[in-house]
Parts: structure tokens; sequence; C-alpha cells
């Protein structure tokens, strides 16, 4: 079986060692010869780096390991680009969700404001990295899972339309897993429908390999408790603001009991419920500091300290296995189906076809091939164009450098109130990023 060569851009994440420990798992499924890491914060990524080298060297020292910020000696010679990048770290994302919370609105690293920041910053990084991977590798396939995914997938598909981007989101895949345990099935043996555009959309069937559909059941669970599981079956979705997101699908559902929910969709339909129930002072990017950035450095520098991994090292992010089903699908042919933010092109029968939207597709070695999922109706359709416009307008944005542009943008999102607000909140997400953004006129 050929062995694959990897780079990982984002080199020093903190889901890098939990990706790499997947990757190990997985290594009978998937070879690996050569990993790279790539980042353009050499110190922070040296910190995972160092630790890695030596869980590697213990674990499989038949792969050749590295890391680096040089451009070319990370993207000579790979199959493969993993992709998870955050411009502007933790400190950003503190901004993206503290500012909106100032004016009354959804402060959050995807959704509204937070994710419109956010989205500006990291197109650059993206094709910076686009351009690398086909400048040194051309034939190389870039696996993103860089959010806010939706605008990412967006840029590449105006400003790169022939680059080998794979656009995919784990956010899916942790909540089948929960409705698999609803339901007390493998998720391996369960297929979906879903339509939306990514962290926006809804599952219109759920069925094992038999045809059985198990819809009607989860629906009536996620009723009375949401997405909650009586057992936790999700590594990275664990923290208290996240038990409570899981619990709010069932508010989602009321809205909508058609189909079951995304539970990211909890911010356009209850906006002020949110900001109602956030702290202006301590948000998300805090917890997540304090919570798993800490533990995997601390984790990383204790391996380092005692030259071994064997007695605390990282743990394994199963969670994250999509990547390698992905990867397998590419390499293999091997015909999986899986969630992907691809081209609509008719998927869904009546939406625009130039949309990025997220649906079931079957992926073998030339990409994606979407599953068309018929049309879809009003009140979805409604609400997931206004949100389209809203990513469409961000790349425009960045494009023609148009304040204007951007604050169309920001006026049209669900989750700001109107275009006053929106237009302070511009202008001070415009200092905040200085450097960040392309200069706005």
């Amino acid at each position: 079986m050929k062995k694959f060569s990897i780079v990982i851009a984002g080199g020093g994440s903190t889901f890098t060692p939990g990706i790499v420990m997947m990757m190990l798992d997985n290594i009978d499924r998937f070879p690996i010869r050569t990993l790279k890491l790539y980042d353009n914060d050499g110190d922070r990524q040296a910190i995972l780096g160092d630790a890695l080298e030596i869980l590697l060297k213990e674990q499989a020292p038949e792969i050749e390991f590295s890391y680096t910020t040089d451009p070319e000696t990370a993207f000579t010679d790979v199959d493969f680009c993993m992709a998870h990048i955050r411009v502007g770290k933790y400190a950003m994302r503190e901004q993206d969700e503290k500012i909106p919370l100032k004016y009354g609105v959804v402060g959050q690293e995807t959704c509204g404001p937070g994710g419109i920041a956010y989205g500006m910053r990291s197109i650059g990084g993206m094709l910076e990295i686009i351009d690398h991977m086909e400048k040194y590798s051309p034939d190389c396939w870039m696996l993103n899972y860089s959010n806010p995914a939706s605008i990412v997938a967006e840029a590449c598909r105006v400003m790169r339309p022939t680059a080998k981007v794979l656009n995919i989101c784990d956010m899916p895949v942790g909540t089948l897993r929960r409705m698999s345990q609803i339901i007390e099935k493998d998720p391996k043996d369960l297929e979906v429908r879903y339509f939306g555009l990514n962290h926006f959309g809804w599952w219109t069937s759920v069925k094992d390999k038999e045809g059985h559909e198990y819809l009607p059941q989860i629906r009536e669970y996620v009723a009375e408790n949401g997405y909650l599981t009586k057992v936790e079956v999700d590594t990275q979705h664990m923290d208290q603001s996240w038990q409570e997101t899981h619990k709010k699908a069932k508010d989602l559902l009321a809205v909508n009991p058609r189909y079951l929910p995304n539970t990211y969709l909890k911010y356009y339909l209850f906006p002020d419920y949110e900001v109602a129930h956030s702290n202006c002072t301590y948000s998300r990017a805090n917890e997540v500091m304090d919570g798993r950035e800490k533990t995997v450095f601390t984790a990383a520098k204790k391996i380092v300290e005692q030259g071994t991994a064997k007695i605390s090292g990282f743990t394994i992010d199963s969670h994250a296995s999509f990547i390698v089903d992905l990867a397998r699908a590419i390499a293999f042919n091997t015909h999986e189906r899986m969630l992907m933010i691809v081209e609509n092109n008719g998927a869904i029968a009546n939406f625009d076809d130039d949309a990025m939207v997220e649906v079931p597709c079957i992926v073998g070695s030339d990409g994606p091939e979407p599953l068309t999922q018929g049309k879809i109706p009003a009140f979805e359709k409604a609400l997931m164009h206004q949100q389209l416009i809203v990513e469409k307008l961000v790349v425009e944005a960045y494009i023609t450098g148009s304040y204007q542009t951007l604050w169309q943008a920001l006026t049209l999102s669900k989750t700001i109130p109107s275009a006053g607000v929106a237009k302070e909140i511009l202008d001070e997400l415009i200092v905040a990023n200085k450097g960040f953004w392309p200069e706005l006129n």
C-alpha cells in the first residue's frame, strides 16, 4: 500500500496533536511516509513540534517527521495538505466575540459579525497556503477545515476556482455521533440526507444501511433533550457552553419541527437569547484559552521535559477521523459518502447554482460528487439565501476593499438589528483588525 506525505498547515494549533494521534490510530488504513508541520508562528509550533517528534519516535519511528516555517520545505513533495489555520490566533477570536457583545449583538467566532471579522482575516491566509501548495506540489489536495468554512469556501470558489481544495466541517460529524447514541447505532452504519450552508443546515433523513428511517425517533428525543446524551460521545464539544448549545437544539426544533437542526442555527433564530446568556467579560475564547489551550501546551511541555510521551501524552481526537476518511477517499477512490461544502450546481434544485452549500457527496479520486437533495421549503430557503448573500458580500468586500460592501454584509446578517448598529460594530472591528484586514475605502 502506498505511503503518503502530509503537511499540516496550522502546525501550532491546539488541534494538531489530537489529529496526529488520530492519524497514528488509523495508520493501517492510511499509511504515512512523511509528516510535516507548517506555521508562520515558529515559537508556538516548536512547542508542539518538539513533543510530537518524541511521540512519533516512540510510536511510529518509520514516519519522517519535521516542522518548519519555510513554505518551500513544508510544501515540497506532499500528497495532502491538512489546513486548520487561525489568523490572529485566540487573541483576535476574543475580539471577534467581545466587540459585538458590547452592542448587544451575538459574539461568536463563525456566526454574525465575529464570523465576518474572522473571515476577512482568514481569506488571505488560505489563499497564501493554496499558492504555496500549487507552487511546490501541484498534485497535492488540500483538506480544509479552517473556519469560518463558508466564507473561506466562497473565497476559494471566486479567487482560486481550479485549486484542489476540499472544504469540510467537523460539526455535522459530531452531531451525527450524538444522534447515533440516541438510537444506539454506530455512526458508520448511518447515512444522512442534509442540506444547508456551513453551520447553517438541517438533517432531512437518518437511515441505517437497511433503509430504516430514524428521523422521527431522534426528533422525539431532541424535542425533549436537545442533542444532550446520557454518555458523552464527543471529545471536543463538552465544555459548559457547548452543553448549553446541544440543549438549545430543542428550541430550534420547536421553530421548525420538519427537520433536525444544526446547533449553530441558535445564533440566527435566538440571537437575543444568546446575548442575554453571554458573558461580555469571559467569552468562549477565554474558555478555550483557559481550557484546551493550557491543557495541550502543558502536555507538550511535559513530554519534552520528560523526554517521553509514554507517561502523560496527548489524547486521540477520534472526533477528527473524518479527515482520514476524506484523505482515503481521494487516495484510494473509496467513494465514501460524506457531508462536504461544494458548489451547488443543482444539488439543491431551487437554490443558487453558485452557492457553496453543505450536502452529502460521494468522494473519490476526482473529488466530491454532490447528491441531489431536491427542492427545499420556503422557510429554510429564505434563511439560507439571506446568509448566503452575507457571505458573498464579505468576499466581495475583501476583493474590492469596499467599506460600503462590508457594511451591507453586516447589515444583512440576521444577528444584527440595524444598519446603525452594524456600522458601529464595523468601525470598531476595523480598528481591532488593523494589519489583518485589507484597507477598506
